[in-house]
């Protein structure tokens, strides 16, 4: 039981780490976790907005453990340290949300402008090897170790438009579930321990996004607080059932 009154064992008392914890689905996913008992630890890389949202699911959840560390996930040395103080300081380590996002596109496939694969290779793939890398024997000491990436639909089904943003989302998704075949031949045969999972959607939406396009359908989007509530129940399902799965948030195209 947490401040707030509700509960939940998978998650209660565990510590998870959230990547790219300052936009509006971080805000929502440490809101989320802080609501179900979880010692929960945001890194961004602006400091300024991490802060703000960490004060928010402290303030929405009081009593709640909700820190937040400036991260360059782009730096692996930092990664690595990142994920080493998390564990000494709180003594475990349950979980990696991979929420670090971007998109570049262009009017048609000729269009394409190499220099948004460049900036997207950073984002999207980059930052999910580095967290990987860094927080995978963490999680393999877990008794509940996930590692949750978040991904779209458009890795699946590319639009000519979106070929550097679509490659960049398949590339992060096979990183992941290579991550999940590891832990896989770690658990041997009782099974792993530990989970690699894919939520896939086809775009989030948020209040302040409806606020500034109040006439927008949003036809398949998911908004934020749907993801938050997907991402917490990785942790109800046993680590065999979504390890190495995509778990569709939207139709599969």
């Amino acid at each position: 039981m947490n401040a707030s009154g509700a509960t939940n064992g998978a998650l209660d008392g565990a510590v998870v780490a959230v990547a790219g914890a300052a936009g509006p689905a971080g805000r929502a996913v440490l809101l989320r976790l802080a609501e179900a008992g979880a010692t929960v630890v945001g890194a961004d890389a602006d400091a300024t907005r991490l802060a703000e949202a960490v004060d928010a699911a402290r303030y929405a959840h009081g009593g709640a453990t909700v820190t937040g560390d400036t991260v360059d996930l782009l730096d692996l040395a930092a990664t690595r340290a990142w994920a080493d103080k998390t564990e000494k300081e709180f003594g475990r380590i349950d979980g990696l949300v991979h929420l670090v996002g971007g998109w570049r596109g262009s009017a048609t496939f000729a269009e394409t402008d190499l220099a948004d694969w460049d900036l997207l290779e950073k984002l999207l793939i980059r930052t999910v090897q580095h967290t990987s890398l860094a927080f995978h024997d963490g999680l393999l000491r877990s008794d509940r170790g996930r590692f949750v990436l978040v991904s779209a639909a458009g890795a699946t089904k590319p639009t000519a438009g979106n070929a550097a943003y679509a490659a960049a989302k398949a590339a992060a998704e096979a990183w992941t579930l290579a991550l999940g075949d590891a832990f896989r031949k770690a658990g041997g045969e009782e099974g792993p321990r530990a989970a690699a999972a894919i939520l896939v959607i086809k775009a989030l939406v948020h209040d302040a996004m409806r606020a500034e396009r109040p006439n927008a359908k949003f036809a398949g989007f998911t908004d934020v607080t749907d993801l938050a509530e997907a991402i917490a129940g990785v942790w109800d399902r046993p680590a065999r059932e979504v390890n190495g799965n995509r778990l569709w948030l939207t139709p599969e195209p």
